[in-house]
């Protein structure tokens, strides 16, 4: 089907009530930019849904363009767009659309097995209703096509939604993240580490809204420029999704030596983790945070039983977000998959979370025995001397993280 339009469908943020101009500003504000990113393209609010038109789109006359990959995985790094669909922008005259219809019937229907016709009307003005125009409709491509009709579960769909001035024909719907728009629900600092869950959690907080900046605990002399290479790459798949993002990486290895060689080794993960997360809200606060994320998932690894969570969280005057808390590691393995960080995530480059850990961890841990334990250490000038020696990486959005289907 010739294109010269895409439809692109919201729903949560339909629901926003007396916010729902707010929120669909600040949709159309993330479209606009991620489709300008991909070509001469503009975005335009329409009642209930946005639309992408051609940059030289004016006075009714709509240029014909391609999508492409560049200009589908624009569209689903755009949190808050459920589905879209390219379409062909006609004026809402009957003759013009028998002729639209007749074409997407040879191009479109011809040699699929059924079919059906879908109308709406957005402008109630329009001579027929969507009952005739699904008659109507229905029966040019049937004489035209020679294929079947059928109401449930046809192979093909051809919809027709008419608006106060132009017919929308289509007939794919291509899925999208859906969510919020980045920007609506506010700041988080995501603890970024080179393995397969802390990218996905990123990603998933994004989705509901929030504008991720992301801490790196780099753990040089004891891990190589590959690991802190392999976090920057993720950290740039991520600012694919909104304006910038940046990534504080934080010199975390004499920290962690040492804790490996003052304090009891089946308490230094959870020592480790403590030490992260104050650094993590003392740079959440620079960054204008409002929250931590990270990707722990409830029983994965030793240190992440209910006990010990409430132990490392005990330490941080910020909420911690954990958007993977229940998920099976398959179903963050296919997520990573799918937005295009699973690949990156597992070159074997260890990071600190891998670094000095004992063969037989806590599982159970108390927050009162730890903050024994670390009485025996300078706990704030060590914090403090990090966060002074944090670097600040800053990330612009590229395409490099083009993501599939959901």
């Amino acid at each position: 089907m010739t294109t010269n339009a895409i439809i692109a469908r919201y729903a949560e943020v339909f629901l926003k009530r007396g916010r729902r101009a707010y929120f669909v500003r600040l949709l159309r504000d993330s479209l606009r930019r991620q489709v300008s990113g991909v070509g001469p393209f503009k975005v335009q609010d329409h009642h209930g849904f946005l639309l992408v038109v051609h940059g030289d789109a004016k006075g009714g006359v709509f240029p014909e363009f391609e999508v492409d990959e560049g200009l589908d995985a624009a569209l689903k790094r755009t949190f808050g767009i459920v589905s879209y669909s390219p379409c062909q922008l006609v004026p809402r005259e009957i003759s013009i659309i028998d002729r639209a219809i007749h074409r997407i019937a040879v191009e479109d229907v011809k040699g699929a097995t059924t079919f059906k016709v879908d109308s709406s009307r957005s402008d109630k003005d329009f001579p027929l209703n969507s009952m005739d125009l699904n008659r109507r409709l229905g029966a040019i491509v049937a004489d035209v096509s020679g294929v079947r009709v059928r109401l449930k579960n046809p192979e093909v769909t051809v919809s027709c939604r008419i608006m106060s001035r132009f017919a929308a024909l289509y007939v794919d719907v291509v899925r999208g993240h859906g969510g919020l728009p980045v920007g609506s629900a506010g700041r988080v600092a995501l603890l970024l580490s080179g393995g397969i869950d802390s990218p996905v959690a990123g990603f998933l907080a994004m989705r509901r809204g929030c504008t991720v900046d992301a801490i790196h605990f780099e753990a040089a002399p004891y891990t190589t420029p590959q690991a802190r290479a392999k976090v920057v790459d993720l950290a740039r798949m991520l600012a694919a999704y909104e304006k910038n993002l940046r990534l504080k990486v934080v010199p975390f290895g004499a920290i962690q030596a040492d804790l490996r060689d003052n304090a009891p080794g089946k308490l230094l993960v959870l020592l480790y983790r403590r030490f992260m997360i104050r650094i993590a809200t003392r740079l959440a606060g620079e960054l204008g945070a409002l929250a931590l994320v990270t990707g722990e998932n409830l029983g994965q690894v030793a240190s992440q039983t209910l006990e010990n969570i409430a132990a490392i969280e005990a330490v941080s005057s910020l909420p911690v977000l954990r958007p993977l808390i229940t998920w099976d590691k398959m179903e963050t393995v296919a997520l990573a998959r799918s937005i295009g960080t699973y690949e990156t995530s597992i070159l074997p480059y260890d990071d600190c979370c891998s670094l000095f850990v004992p063969r037989h961890p806590e599982t159970a841990a108390q927050a009162d025995v730890l903050e024994n334990v670390e009485t025996g250490f300078d706990v704030e000038k060590m914090v403090t001397e990090a966060v002074a020696a944090t670097e600040t990486l800053e990330f612009w959005p590229t395409s490099k993280c083009e993501p599939s289907d959901p």
